[in-house]
């Protein structure tokens, strides 16, 4: 076992957790299955916990599918994965993948996808599905947007016309979705940020949280998450996620965190906020994906992770293993003739080698197919 170059900036107290977490025979105990869910789109069960720090496994069943936690959800912006077709995610071991609400919500819009009986029946996937807001990805992405107590104002990407998602309008095009877990809007800010605008968006956030649960009425069918806030402000985010805990929800989200922030930051944020939701309900940590962060966080509480790292690093031929990345780009893999990774059984590590990628990883798409099926394979079983 290798590991990555960023263990060594871990503080010897995260050094700890990793350790525990690969290499000790962990005693797990036996946990009574959770209660008091809201209707029966979700049921929680938690089939053991570690006893040395607070990693869990557990079953959630959804409306289209079960899903083994801790788990990994693959980002399929705009209800696929590029270069992967729903089949191949399946025999992956992919459980349940994440698609975007600003994205389908502009094209194919919902009512499209509302004729076509929902995002499974148009996609082709019969498993589960998570869809989040919409609101991060107008705040980061587009320069216009404005966010005000009604909601997110922006100019269409596609048109001049002017648009406003509000948390009721979010609701509305997730419902027509039809994702088994959907996400409230939340009032986005960068994870860095300091002084007023902190507070307004942390308790804004509640008061849109309020306005979703308000007009959600699909709910056995579809769950709504919650998303805990306050960036790095210890005092907001505590009570973002008592203030959240209070209402009836099915689980939770962590969100405003992976921002560009300090490690020992990202991990003690983590640590307040699970510290503060409900055992019995699933934990959900928005937008990670670095190996270590998954083991770091799966011990602070986490059962939920997204991230679009696998496939993004996938085009820029650079494929995921223990010991880090390889970038297969680089002329010393020319003659190399292992799998990516010793022991992975993707189609990927079977059938081609590091020299073959290297060959062709600048000049054949085909390239950043075998690529993503090795990274989501090795993302999800991590």
């Amino acid at each position: 076992f290798t590991l990555p170059c960023s263990w060594f900036l871990l503080s010897y107290r995260y050094q700890n957790i990793v350790l525990f977490y690969y290499f000790n025979n962990i005693y797990f105990k036996m946990s009574a299955p959770s209660s008091n869910l809201r209707k029966s789109a979700l049921s929680f069960k938690i089939i053991a916990e570690c006893s040395v720090s607070k990693a869990r496994t557990s079953i959630m069943t959804l409306p289209h599918s079960n899903v083994d936690t801790p788990v990994f959800m693959p980002v399929g912006t705009q209800g696929t994965l590029k270069g992967l077709l729903p089949d191949q995610l399946e025999t992956l071991g992919c459980q349940i993948i994440l698609a975007n609400t600003y994205h389908l919500g502009t094209r194919p819009g919902p009512e499209l996808l509302e004729k076509a009986g929902g995002l499974h029946k148009f996609m082709g996937w019969e498993r589960a599905l998570l869809t989040d807001s919409g609101g991060f990805q107008m705040v980061s992405l587009l320069t216009l947007a404005e966010i005000t107590e009604e909601g997110v104002k922006f100019q269409s990407p596609y048109g001049a016309q002017e648009c406003m998602l509000t948390p009721e309008r979010s609701i509305e095009i997730q419902t027509a979705i039809g994702a088994d877990i959907i996400m409230q809007l939340d009032d986005v800010i960068k994870t860095t940020s300091t002084g007023p605008r902190v507070e307004e968006a942390t308790y804004r956030t509640t008061r849109w949280l309020d306005r979703c649960l308000k007009v959600h009425k699909n709910v056995d069918k579809q769950n709504l998450f919650p998303i805990v806030q306050g960036v790095l402000v210890p005092e907001l985010r505590i009570k973002s996620a008592q203030l959240h805990a209070e209402r009836d929800v099915p689980g939770f989200a962590v969100g405003g965190l992976s921002g560009g922030e300090a490690k020992e930051d990202f991990w003690n944020m983590v640590l307040l906020s699970t510290e503060n939701l409900p055992r019995d309900k699933p934990r959900y940590l928005m937008g990670v994906g670095f190996a270590v962060d998954l083991v770091i966080c799966v011990a602070l509480g986490v059962d939920m992770f997204d991230c679009v790292f696998p496939t993004r690093t996938a085009r820029f031929g650079c494929a995921l293993v223990i010991g880090g990345q390889l970038s297969l780009k680089q002329k010393k893999y020319a003659k190399d003739y292992r799998p990516l990774e010793e022991g992975c059984d993707c189609s990927t590590c079977k059938n081609y080698t590091r020299a073959y990628l290297h060959g062709i990883v600048t000049v054949e798409t085909v390239a950043c197919h075998l690529i993503s099926v090795h990274n989501i394979a090795f993302q999800v079983q991590f």
